[in-house]
């Protein structure tokens, strides 16, 4: 069963089951400040999740483009990937165990037809806080699991939240236990190095995870965890690993979104091994290709910092795996980029309508690291051997970007051993430093909803609206990152704003403040809040019904700003204090950028030097 059937199944037999099939949230959030990308299915659900109530209603189902930049080093085994596709249903305050747990079991044995004596069970033990979860026990055997084939883990495997386990959640992360489905695959060997006895969390590739409710109950507080205000369900699978399992291949990069590609490599390598007597370097390639396809197709550009240096380190790990192979001209990008983009276009259509553009952005990296790697052999060349060690390593890639792997091969030649330990040791110290610079980035893609963040918040829609009112009605908005320090907001228009056209805009926003005007929250169908006037922004795609917020007295004429918006915002403008709008920047291709934060009491322009312009 192909990954495309396995899709469609699953939406219609959640959807015959009264779920809303919600379409996916960008893999580039729009305004969470907290995380890069979306890591999974949950994560653009936590209010509802909380008790916010969903356009949509209470049972909900989609499949959700994810991407985890902490498995990067992970992938080469024959499961892991960086980006992946999330299949997940959810209960928000409706059923719970004694239906999730059959649904699920109903759709892998009878749908997907997997063998019920191949599928092995997982539970939470239990801990000093949550109790051990005999209830879901019970239902599996009630289903005929056999007690044999039902393990249990302590939280470490059997407990989820974005930032781990209950000791490590952040305040006001949500979590609870889960019951996880693992498929077996009896033709691949228990390698003992992995442990005496195989085992559903054994890493020797015998299981494969293909399933994880997670029973969202909890929440993370001063005191500890609380209970929510509703029991709910948070469902994901891997499509890639429900494929795989329903094929009962063990290796996920032989399933169709993966194979094409990866004999295309074996047929324009020049050199080194064949998939089957080295799988890591195709892994690696076709892997980290596709996550760049979609990160590309998000209007990621590589860079040197947060989203844009995740891309170019996918990029040029995909170099240096194809110089492995001999492959040093662009025939194998060329021919790769297609292959791993065709199985998507008619799913993900902005797939298939940026395929210049991807291709574009991923060349030209890739022609910016071969210059990398030319600077850093000549760097490499003229320092003396006694000086090639891993700190010269580390410097060399933190200077030049030049990968670990490619100065370990020139040491080689040296008779120079470096120890990849040792040089781990050295980005664990700088990676250590830029945590401590950039702390709250990473706490698990919590969302911000701190008061500074809120404001600036409410004041990007008085700052859209405003645009459109100065400029025209051709602004529109292209992007915006919001942090408890600045926001920045993205938008079309042809040309540089002159500093009176902005101070136009300003005025007019610290105008609306004043006024205090009130902030109001609707859910209407989608189509009606368009027709009324409603602001969205259209690189993304809505449900049928919306969540509105309108800024102003009279929601059917007086309002300033109606906007498509998940919150959250201030319940008034006057909350907000005042706005500075400090910095614009050229995009290019019709594409400017406003810097702006809020004004205490510092009424002078911060680009002093350079007026508001760069």
């Amino acid at each position: 069963m192909t990954a495309s059937t396995i899709r469609q199944k699953y939406l219609a037999f959640f959807k015959a089951k009264d779920h809303q099939i919600i379409p996916p949230a960008p893999l580039v959030p729009a305004d969470d400040p907290t995380t890069l990308f979306t890591n999974s299915g949950m994560q653009p659900l936590v209010p509802y999740l909380k008790g916010q109530i969903h356009p949509m209603g209470r049972r909900l189902v989609d499949s959700q483009p994810c991407f985890r930049a902490e498995d990067i080093d992970e992938v080469g085994d024959n499961r892991h990937t960086t980006f992946f596709e999330m299949l997940g249903n959810w209960s928000l305050g409706d059923y719970f165990k004694q239906d999730q747990l059959p649904w699920f079991w109903e759709f892998l044995t009878h749908e997907l037809k997997l063998p019920k004596a191949r599928l092995y069970i997982s539970l939470f033990k239990g801990s000093s806080q949550v109790p051990r979860d005999q209830e879901s026990l019970k239902v599996w055997k009630k289903l005929g699991v056999p007690e044999n084939k039902i393990y249990w883990y302590e939280a470490k495997k059997n407990w989820w939240s974005r930032a781990g386990t209950p000791e490590e959640m952040p305040e006001g992360e949500i979590g609870g236990p889960t019951s996880e489905v693992f498929f077996e695959f009896d033709s691949v060997d228990h390698n003992t190095k992995y442990g005496k006895a195989c085992h559903p969390n054994c890493d020797c590739g015998r299981f494969l995870e293909i399933g994880n409710t997670v029973f969202m109950e909890y929440e993370k507080t001063k005191q500890g965890l609380k209970k929510l205000p509703a029991q709910n369900v948070d469902f994901g699978g891997g499509l890639e690993r429900l494929t795989a399992a329903s094929q009962n291949q063990p290796d996920i990069f032989q399933i169709e979104l993966f194979s094409e590609a990866v004999k295309n490599l074996e047929v324009v390598k020049k050199s080194g091994p064949a998939y089957n007597q080295d799988p890591l370097p195709y892994r690696v390639i076709v892997d980290h290709l596709r996550a760049a396809v979609f990160m590309a197709a998000g209007g990621v550009e590589p860079s040197n910092k947060d989203r844009g240096y995740i891309l170019r380190r996918l990029i040029r790990r995909s170099m240096v795996q194809a110089r492995k192979l001999g492959m040093e001209q662009d025939e194998w990008l060329s021919n790769t980029l297609p292959l791993l983009a065709s199985p998507y276009t008619k799913t993900y259509p902005l797939i298939d309508k940026k395929i210049p553009e991807i291709n574009q952005t991923i060349t030209q990296e890739i022609d910016k690291f071969r210059q990398t790697i030319t600077r850093g052999l000549k760097e490499f060349n003229k320092t003396s051997p006694n000086q090639i060690n891993e700190r010269f390593a580390f410097k060399s890639l933190a200077t030049y970007g030049m990968p670990f792997e490619i100065t370990q091969e020139l040491a080689q030649q040296r008779g120079i051993k470096l120890d990849k330990g040792v040089f781990d040791e050295y980005v664990k110290k700088h990676q250590d430093l830029s945590r401590t610079v950039s702390t709250g980035m990473f706490k698990g893609g919590l969302a911000d909803h701190s008061e500074a963040t809120t404001k600036l918040h409410t004041a990007t829609h008085l700052l859209h609206a405003a645009l459109k009112k100065v400029l025209g009605d051709h602004v529109r908005q292209e992007g915006s990152h919001i942090t408890a320090e600045r926001l920045r907001f993205d938008f079309a228009h042809p040309r540089v704003l002159a500093d009176e056209e902005i101070k136009k805009v300003e005025d007019l926003v610290n105008q609306k403040i004043t006024e205090d005007l009130p902030v109001k929250k609707t859910i209407e169908a989608k189509n009606q809040a368009l027709k009324s006037g409603a602001m969205a922004f259209f690189k993304e795609t809505y449900p049928d019904k919306v969540t509105v917020y309108t800024v102003g007295r009279d929601l059917n004429q007086g309002w300033f700003s109606k906007e498509f918006c998940g919150g959250p915002h201030v319940t008034s403008t006057g909350k907000i204090g005042s706005v500075r709008i400090y910095k614009q920047k050229n995009l290019g291709a019709g594409l400017r950028r406003l810097y702006a934060r809020l004004n205490h009491g510092n009424h002078q322009s911060i680009d002093q030097n350079q007026g508001r312009t760069q």
